[in-house]
């Protein structure tokens, strides 16, 4: 990679230039986050590639995070994100894991095989819509598919106006559709399932290129990282590529107006129904059951919508549950501390 590069190649806009006052800008440097490893950030700016190691007292970040340092390459504060995406930890965990941030577009990656699965596009399209992002669907392997307009077509049957590009992954002909959204400074994310084809797409937006900006070592010095390691690539023509590890147990939380965006055919007819709390099962004057008899909504895209509004109710109400309780525990730990303090002054 080119070592000199300048803050709108690597995405600076006008919605981060007005978060920055004069004197900071004199005294300041802006800087992406464009690697997030285990143990450090790499930091990227107009000075230079560094790292910022992670520590407790830093605020939660992630790949895609534009941060102001000092001149000691020192963190001095978070700037806000024009898009976040984040999801329920992997597992048990009642937390929210960060994804990506101040994305502009986002590449909803399935391959044209077995992959193919409306029901996990529309998932993706949710997360994508609640952060207010353009998603783009992209097939790929579209070269081993007979009949790809089949499958383009399910898609827009969901969403008349949502984009959808066919293409072959090793043939950088087959992706001229995608160029529209990988101009200079543009940040581009892809979502999708392991397998369906993201490292191939990369590499060839790339141009098979090592495009990457550089290996940052742990703090062990061995330089190994964990596979969920998140990090930023650029492409030939100046668009800028954040690569996240394939989404096996995603979970939404804290997506209503994204599901309802996706989903918004059968919100508009929610709206029709005789019952403002109706269930759209069995209810009389229900809008939604009228035109799955009609034939103008499908069973499944209903049963999807259900499915992941029940599902996304279910872990918000499992996070606030999570915030209260340590809210809790933060109080009786302070109480303690308290009657400590006053004990000792009394002895």
């Amino acid at each position: 990679m080119n070592n000199s590069i300048s803050l709108s190649q690597l995405g600076w806009t006008a919605f981060f230039q007005q978060q920055i006052n004069l004197g900071e800008w004199e005294t300041r440097i802006p800087a992406r986050i464009i690697q997030h490893h285990r143990s450090v950030y790499g930091l990227l700016s107009e000075t230079g590639l560094v790292q910022l190691e992670i520590t407790t007292n830093l605020p939660k970040m992630t790949v895609g995070d534009w941060v102001l340092v000092n001149q000691q390459q020192q963190f001095i504060r978070l700037l806000e994100r024009s898009s976040l995406f984040s999801r329920k930890a992997v597992g048990t965990k009642l937390e929210r894991q960060l994804i990506a941030a101040n994305i502009d577009t986002v590449f909803v990656v399935c391959s044209l095989n077995q992959n193919f699965n409306l029901n996990r596009i529309e998932r993706y399209l949710s997360l994508v819509n609640d952060a207010g992002v353009q998603p783009v669907v992209v097939l790929t392997k579209s070269d081993l598919c007979d009949n790809p307009e089949d499958y383009t077509n399910q898609i827009r049957t969901t969403d008349p106006m949502l984009m959808v590009e066919a293409v072959n992954s090793l043939n950088s002909d087959s992706l001229r559709g995608l160029k529209p959204w990988c101009e200079t400074g543009q940040t581009i994310a892809f979502l999708g399932s392991s397998g369906v084809g993201k490292s191939t797409l990369i590499n060839t937006l790339m141009g098979n290129q090592e495009q990457t900006t550089g290996s940052i070592r742990d703090q062990d010095g061995k330089g190994r990282h964990t596979t969920t390691e998140r990090s930023l690539h650029f492409i030939p023509n100046g668009g800028i590529l954040l690569d996240t590890p394939g989404m096996r147990e995603l979970q939404i939380a804290d997506c209503e107006q994204g599901l309802n965006e996706t989903f918004a055919d059968i919100t508009e007819l929610s709206s029709q129904c005789q019952f403002s709390d109706c269930q759209h099962q069995s209810e009389p004057g229900c809008a939604v059951t009228e035109a799955i008899n009609n034939g103008l909504l499908e069973p499944r895209r209903l049963n999807n919508y259900l499915k992941m509004m029940r599902e996304q109710a279910f872990n918000s109400a499992s996070l606030a549950e999570k915030r209260a309780r340590d809210k809790g525990l933060t109080r009786y730990y302070r109480s303690v501390q308290k009657e400590n303090r006053k004990w000792r002054k009394s002895n």
